[in-house]
């Protein structure tokens, strides 16, 4: 029987959670209140985004690239890792952050 691998272990966070500690860099920490599964559906965005500049880029098409750095760019401040800091909105701001984010985000779904 095979067995999955582990997942490699979650980035040490700085004291207050606010960002987490990657190769001695400190990157935004994504919002801990989304819920579980609207945060791996906008992760789930943000992976098929970043492959779409990656096909982009080796298909040296600019418009699909700043199409699919837009996407990028939605699922970042969606996530809390762009904007305005998450730690600085109130619970609703957040809400609605991810919210319209992740509504946006799904009606990309099929374009380039």
């Amino acid at each position: 029987m095979t067995r999955k691998p582990e997942p490699p272990p979650a980035p040490p966070h700085t004291p207050d959670g606010h960002y987490v500690l990657i190769d001695g860099r400190r990157w935004r920490a994504t919002d801990p209140d989304i819920p579980a599964d609207a945060s791996a559906r906008l992760r789930s965005h943000l992976m098929s985004a970043r492959r779409a500049v990656g096909a982009a880029l080796r298909g040296r098409d600019e418009r699909a690239e700043r199409e699919a750095r837009r996407r990028v760019q939605a699922a970042k401040v969606a996530l809390g890792e762009r904007g305005t800091p998450w730690w600085e909105q109130d619970d609703a701001q957040r809400r609605a952050r991810w919210v319209d984010g992740l509504a946006a985000l799904d009606g990309d779904e099929g374009h380039p």
